[in-house]
């Protein structure tokens, strides 16, 4: 038997729609926010419901899919994971940094419901910590018996805190907030809390004065973060959003 590693080739079986539209403010590992609801959406040649039998008994999912930002970027031995500070280095295979030899990634998510829509069959799942557009690579059903090890550890990261200070929405943002409950049935208000008491700022600057930004769906939200309170200052529409409202409007004059 020959010791040499091959080269092997996979193509993705399909993409997760998630309303995370950049990088900044992805929580750093699944399951953090559970308000969050994405959808696999499956390529054409598996559509078919017999790839999908028997995923009723599960309540979970391994996603197993590409870091597709970061799939043409260089990757270094050694690395500074953002949980140390920015501060510590520790090799890379050592880490769950997306810059690596093979940029692919695993995430345990939970199944909200499997459905069938135009012939496709699609999965919506809660807690997943993916860009939107991720490719999968391929989806199993999570097995507690197995996959989940009592007596496993990691001194590093033994456990999560999230922020406790109060959370203040100005009267413009708890405004965005009831107008994207109502048009889409989803408490974007949850999803931004739960987001920002990850403290998506990076662990080497946390500056207690500067307004900061993310992107959720199409929404701009700025906020900042003291050690007294959380404020979450306004939602705008996304300047690509308002391009694409302002280009409908004109097709339709």
């Amino acid at each position: 038997m020959s010791t040499l590693a091959q080269d092997y080739c996979f193509s993705p079986i399909g993409i997760i729609q998630s309303p995370f539209t950049e990088k900044f403010g992805i929580p750093r590992q699944p399951g953090l926010c559970p308000a969050v609801t994405s959808t696999l959406i499956f390529n054409a040649q598996h559509h078919h419901s017999d790839l999908f039998s028997g995923l009723e008994h599960a309540s979970h999912l391994w996603l197993i899919f590409v870091f597709s930002e970061c799939y043409e970027q260089p990757w270094k031995a050694k690395v500074r994971p953002p949980r140390l500070g920015g501060n510590q280095k520790m090799g890379v295979l050592a880490t769950r940094s997306p810059y690596r030899p093979n940029p692919i990634g695993i995430s345990a998510v939970k199944i909200e419901r499997v459905y069938t829509k135009n012939a496709g069959t699609y999965i919506e799942v809660s807690g997943a910590d993916l860009l939107n557009g991720t490719p999968i690579l391929d989806i199993k059903p999570y097995v507690p018996y197995s996959d989940c090890i009592d007596s496993a550890s990691h001194a590093l990261a033994e456990s999560f805190t999230s922020l406790q200070q109060p959370m203040f929405f100005s009267t413009q943002a708890q405004a965005i907030c009831e107008q994207h409950l109502i048009e889409c049935g989803e408490q974007l208000s949850l999803i931004i809390e739960q987001i920002l008491r990850c403290d998506p700022r990076p662990a080497y600057h946390k500056d207690h004065q500067r307004e900061y930004g993310i992107s959720v769906y199409h929404w701009n939200i700025r906020w900042t973060i003291s050690t007294l309170r959380i404020d979450i200052l306004s939602i705008h529409p996304t300047s690509t959003h308002q391009q694409l409202s302002s280009d409908t409007v004109d097709s339709q004059q």
